[in-house]
């Protein structure tokens, strides 16, 4: 099944032949892909519909503030580098971009929860919701991890994974068959008189999380970066990821001194606590320290070494 509709292509394909003249800067790169459709998982996308500014527009609001004789002492990289390395995020603000998402529900409520972006999702009250539901690939089927209670492990066996996939497609598509009655839309309408013409704000209830919505979702450079940092990282769930992915990797064509800096002071780095300020020192200086004497618990200590040695 497409993830877009007919209609949608249709009007994506009239918005790409009208071009229009503008004073404001635009992005080469971005105008490339404006508009079109990036499909992830089985039935999502991710595509730009808008976006204000670019990377010299974060140095123009940052020179507002530190004065124009900065222009004389870093270049527009070295400028946006010092902003991302000592936390000055409100010229990142400056920046916005509009995407527009199909995504299945209980993906979109781990992003509401950022609570940075502007939200208008498709209408379950107006619109009749269309039968599209995420089945995950077997290999993505994971049990409960025993050191994340956010978090699954190894794989199921393959014949339980085969079950897992049966039931959840069962589920999802009894549900919208019930769906479907509750509208009084089902085919078995004509000849069964137990059908329920519900009201569309109600007959929706009943619809499982792995169904699809569709929102509009514009957010700042500044905001997108933080969600970024949470959802592109290894531990996030996998459904959020791979949209995380794909949007960072437009940000990187729109912004592209910015995602470098990005990457190297915020996405691949790591904080150090006090004590491992300490700890850090010490061991240049030769010494063996006590991690647990010095206050680190067994955790910390695992996470510890994960940063300075790079292993998961």
């Amino acid at each position: 099944m497409m993830a877009l509709k007919k209609e949608d292509l249709i009007a994506i394909a009239e918005a790409k032949k009208q071009t229009h003249v503008t004073c404001r800067p635009t992005v080469p790169a971005l105008e490339e892909i404006l508009f079109q459709p990036f499909h992830l998982l089985d039935h999502g996308f991710v595509r730009v519909v808008d976006y204000m500014g670019d990377d010299n527009a974060i140095v123009q609001a940052a020179r507002v503030s530190y004065g124009t004789g900065t222009t004389r002492l870093r270049d527009d990289r070295g400028l946006l580098r010092y902003l991302m390395r000592h936390r000055h995020t409100t010229p990142f603000e400056m920046c916005e971009i509009k995407f527009h998402m199909k995504l299945p529900i209980f993906v979109a409520r781990q992003m509401i929860r950022h609570r940075t972006a502007n939200v208008n999702e498709y209408s379950g009250r107006y619109s009749v919701l269309d039968k599209e539901f995420y089945i995950p690939m077997p290999e993505h089927l994971g049990v409960q991890s025993k050191s994340n209670r956010q978090g699954r492990g190894e794989a199921l066996p393959q014949d339980q994974a085969e079950e897992v996939l049966r039931m959840l497609k069962h589920d999802a598509e009894q549900c919208y068959a019930h769906y479907q009655k509750f509208l009084g839309e089902s085919e078995e309408v004509a000849t069964d008189t137990n059908h329920f013409p519900l009201s569309r704000e109600l007959a929706r209830m009943n619809l499982t999380l792995n169904y699809y919505t569709e929102w509009y979702w514009k957010v700042d450079l500044h905001n997108l970066l933080h969600f970024l940092l949470l959802r592109m990282d290894p531990h996030a769930q996998y459904e959020i990821r791979v949209y995380a992915e794909l949007m960072g990797s437009l940000v990187e064509k729109w912004v592209p001194f910015v995602w470098e800096a990005f990457c190297d002071y915020r996405r691949f780095s790591a904080d150090f606590s006090r004590q491992e300020m300490e700890v850090l020192r010490m061991m240049l200086q030769g010494k063996k320290p006590d991690l647990k004497t010095m206050g680190l618990s067994q955790r910390e200590q695992d996470e510890f070494f994960r940063k300075i040695h790079g292993s998961e």
